[in-house]
């Protein structure tokens, strides 16, 4: 397969996606011949630093080859470890490209304006002799079983609450709520609180509350999560970004509490089921979500929006409809996907349904061996065995938990499968390095509300 003048030999490919071209191996084509070198870094909150030392060609020839990788890699940069300011160091010429795509009206605007967000900060691309040095401040956060605690998850359709005494959870709760079609934020403080005494009506006192919820969130802070879409910014601002702060302390007084992402506190229930470290969690349901578990056993405070991410490099990949960029996660690990692929193995849904109806109705097609819903799951598997290779590149985790409505059933068996034969097949030193797995018995029964309990640390 060619693309930008770059030879790209993959063997295997999509059944239903034959046009589809793994990010990572057209990076490691294009880094072939690339000879310049090249140094990126992204600053986040607290002055810490990702660098990313790497090459380009640096010739008019491959001009568009080396602004579409850099753009490419800064992209993947941004979604995983998250930035305000972008440094680059050894071509002007790619900066000149990457400061005119990030400006606003520029292509990725839409990235510069959500980290601007994330980070209330302006966000920046500067040109300098030399990047900033690597700095991080991960955290060991969870486990801590002792005392009675409260777990909440909010989710999109549903919120859920468990009471934990001793590591023991002996009340769970869970409630159907429309948090992402409600513009009223005390709609979303008020079934919080409700939950929260929920759970304290179990127990005889509360120690501690951990939080786990869709969204990006510092310092214990709501700063972007698609649960308050509908909530207009003035409201945000002033009722949202402390909301979990809020209903604690109004609820309980002065307890400890944590409030992490939805993607790390899967990937920490992860870690504590199987008693590992350096652990991926990716939860394919209504976007990608994704968390990660450092070697140390430590929240990192990266990101990890990994939906934004880009996976695929054909240039009729499928368009995210929010960022308005192409190829990237959300399209390929999510029920987007399922339904994209689903006219290509000659499955008509109609239209009349929601996105996770149409899942369901995939899925009942899946309980006749040989349905041709089985070409989606394997198309997905393909999908995810080149992308756990990229995500090995940056990550360099050991254990992946595949999670999320898309990966049950038998669908998830066929992905699972799927995406161990095209490591196996194409990637033999990461496939020897790394162990994707669903979740057993005992990850369900740890689940994410004890996770989400052991969160704080009682002083």
């Amino acid at each position: 397969m060619h693309h930008l003048g770059i030879e790209v030999p993959v063997k295997n490919i999509p059944e239903l996606d034959p046009g589809f071209l793994p990010l990572g191996k057209f990076a490691a084509a294009f880094l072939r011949s690339a000879q310049k070198p090249l140094d990126i870094a992204v600053e986040r909150a607290r002055g810490e630093v990702a660098v990313y030392k790497t090459f380009i060609h640096g010739t008019p020839a491959m001009a568009a080859a080396d602004r579409y990788y850099v753009d490419r890699i800064i992209k993947m940069l941004l979604w995983m470890k998250g930035g305000f300011r972008v440094y680059l160091s050894g071509d002007e010429g790619i900066y000149e490209s990457v400061r005119e795509s990030y400006r606003p009206g520029g292509s990725r605007a839409f990235d510069a304006e959500f980290m601007s967000n994330v980070y209330e900060r302006p966000f920046e691309v500067i040109h300098c002799a030399q990047v900033p040095a690597e700095s991080s401040n991960p955290q060991a956060v969870g486990r801590h079983l002792g005392g009675c605690r409260i777990g909440f998850d909010a989710g999109g359709s549903d919120r859920k609450v468990s009471a934990v005494i001793d590591g023991e959870p002996v009340f769970s709760e869970e409630v159907v709520w429309f948090p992402k079609t409600t513009a009223d934020p005390d709609y979303h403080y008020d079934g919080i609180v409700s939950a929260l005494k929920s759970a304290a009506a179990h127990m005889p006192r509360v120690d501690a509350v951990g939080v786990s919820s869709a969204g990006i969130y510092i310092e214990n802070r709501t700063m972007v999560a698609s649960l308050f879409l509908k909530v207009p910014k003035e409201d945000f601002d002033a009722k949202v970004k402390d909301i979990y702060i809020r209903a604690i302390t109004d609820t309980f007084g002065d307890v400890p509490y944590v409030v992490a992402n939805d993607g790390d506190v899967s990937a920490l229930a992860g870690a504590m089921s199987l008693e590992e470290n350096n652990i991926l969690g990716i939860a394919m349901g209504t976007s990608e979500a994704v968390g990660f578990v450092d070697a140390n056993g430590n929240i990192t405070g990266w990101l990890n929006e990994l939906a934004f991410a880009p996976v695929d490099v054909s240039p009729n990949a499928m368009e995210d409809e929010w960022s308005g960029d192409i190829g990237c996660g959300v399209k390929y690990f999510s029920q987007d996907s399922v339904i994209k692929l689903a006219p290509a193995a000659g499955i008509t849904l109609s239209p009349d349904l929601s996105p996770a109806e149409k899942l369901k109705a995939v899925q009942k097609l899946m309980e006749q061996e040989g349905s041709p819903a089985e070409a989606i799951y394997r198309s997905i598997g393909v999908y995810l065995g080149h992308s756990l290779a990229l995500y090995h590149h940056f990550y360099g985790f050991r254990h992946v938990l595949l999670l999320g409505r898309v990966m049950s059933g038998r669908g998830g068996d066929i992905i699972l499968d799927t995406a161990k034969a095209v490591l196996a097949d194409e990637y033999p030193q990461v496939a020897a390095l790394i162990n994707p797995t669903l979740p057993d018995e005992k990850a369900r029964r740890v689940g994410q509300s004890v996770a989400a309990a052991s969160l704080p640390e009682l002083g």
